[in-house]
């Protein structure tokens, strides 16, 4: 029978791992070490700027244990959406840090390189064709939609990463991928059952959040002919029906059905078992091919820029009504940047009080009144100097506005001096689409370079 196991040592590359759960994963002798490098999770920014969220050196840290423990065993890497978003910037900046650990521990190593960053040209291209469709959404884009994103990026599937490691590549770094891409493509090179290859992707995805101990260890899969099973690394987590199968309601509306580029995954008929020793064995998956090849669309521009105040308030009487002092601290700071002659269609504000409803905006329990909340202000504006003028305005309001007429004056309290912190420019999300492709490498560019160390292959 056909087998292929895949350690997932990582949520996310960058996130860590402890030493025993990670020997304990090696010892279990992988085929393959896959991890996710990224999503859009964090928000539009780092698509917007192409940057990456996490520290280098933890990327570094995590990504050097990878390629030591892939060494030793002769075993190859595969690592998706490089640099958090999954820019071609991310993708050469995670070769930059693959070459220095290579060179540093004097290991050979072949990379390929899979871009996946598209030009807006194309893009309109695609779009005047009718190639361009919402993904459960029904805003459409339009050419002005596409020049206003910074960067646009195209969700590899697997058919890239398949290729990279038929070509022989040590280790593969992939712009935008889907998270399940980066782990279904060994078991299907290994003639396992493609449906439990993608489902078993599915739940492994996110490494130990589909055991009972999300913030340590790693995760273990292994794939064959007929499903697929799951196992946690860490000696104090274990895998169970509920935490394997609640997985797949994790960035999915519907847990039966995992649309991945050319493929859906019918999870309706998934038998999960509990096994000895933590793991849990998965079945009856089945698998569609789509009509049409897609990939998934993401695109982040520039939408302005920001200010934003803390204040924290304790004041007994706002505690018994926060909402209607905020409302009033609201009308009258609109009412003086009005008088001051500030053109209102060129800012905008907003005062969240946190320790009250600032996460949800709903109603509060009947009743409930917090011990003090902290006001957070955001000002966004087209200039930056005319947010920070828009906070500076509020600022005597923030720390001193009235609670009640005819009561002394209030003083409420800033963390920090100065009282307002310049964000800079802020972007949103444009673009959350799918593209009809002929061929599945139609949108990719592949490069392959060869890293000379001064010992054997990585």
């Amino acid at each position: 029978m056909n087998v292929c196991k895949v350690f997932v040592p990582y949520g996310a590359l960058g996130t860590g791992i402890s030493d025993e759960a990670f020997e304990n994963g090696m010892a279990l002798n992988p085929d393959i070490i896959s991890v996710d490098g990224g999503s859009t999770d964090s928000g539009p920014y780092y698509l917007g700027n192409g940057k990456c969220k996490y520290a280098r050196e933890a990327l570094k840290n995590d990504t050097r244990r990878m390629i030591v423990a892939a060494h030793q065993h002769n075993i190859p890497i595969t690592i998706g959406s490089c640099g958090t978003c999954g820019v071609d910037e991310g993708v050469d900046f995670m070769e930059e840090i693959c070459r220095e650990i290579l060179e540093e521990e004097g290991f050979s190593a072949k990379i390929a390189k899979i871009y996946t960053e598209q030009s807006i040209d194309v893009m309109k291209e695609k779009l005047r064709s009718g190639k361009i469709k919402p993904l459960g959404t029904r805003v459409e884009v339009s050419e002005e939609i596409l020049d206003s994103c910074s960067h646009i990026v195209a969700a590899a599937g697997a058919e890239p990463f398949i290729k990279a490691l038929n070509d022989g590549a040590d280790i593969v770094l992939c712009g935008r991928a889907t998270d399940t891409a980066v782990l279904a493509c060994m078991p299907i090179i290994k003639g396992c059952s493609e449906a439990a290859a993608w489902h078993g992707a599915k739940v492994c995805e996110c490494g130990p959040l589909c055991s009972t101990n999300p913030q340590n260890g790693g995760i273990f899969m292994t794939v064959d002919e007929t499903g697929f099973e799951v196992e946690a690394t860490a000696s104090d987590s274990i895998c169970t029906p509920y935490t394997v199968s609640a997985h797949l309601l994790y960035e999915n509306s519907d847990p039966f059905h995992l649309v991945e580029p050319g493929v859906v995954i019918d999870t309706s008929k998934a038998v999960y078992t509990q096994l000895e020793n933590g793991r849990v064995r998965v079945e009856n998956s089945s698998i569609i091919k789509s009509d049409v090849y897609t990939m998934k669309l993401e695109g982040a521009g520039p939408a302005g820029y920001q200010t934003i105040t803390l204040v924290g308030i304790r004041d007994r009487i706002i505690m018994k009504n926060p909402l209607g002092w905020l409302e009033n601290l609201r009308a009258f700071a609109q009412s003086k940047l009005d008088r001051l002659g500030y053109d209102n269609t060129r800012y905008s504000f907003s005062l969240r009080p946190y320790g009250y409803n600032a996460v949800y905006g709903g109603d509060v329990p009947e009743g409930y009144v917090p011990n003090e909340i902290g006001v957070l202000l955001t000002v966004t504006a087209d200039e930056q100097e005319l947010a920070t003028q828009i906070a500076k305005v509020m600022n005597p309001l923030l720390l001193h506005f009235e609670v009640e007429k005819n009561r002394p004056t209030p003083s409420f309290a800033f963390p920090f001096s100065p009282a307002e912190v310049v964000k800079g420019k802020i972007y949103e999300f444009k673009l959350y689409h799918v593209v009809e492709m002929d061929d599945p490498f139609e949108l990719l560019r592949t490069t392959t370079i060869e890293v000379n160390g001064k010992g054997g292959k990585a």
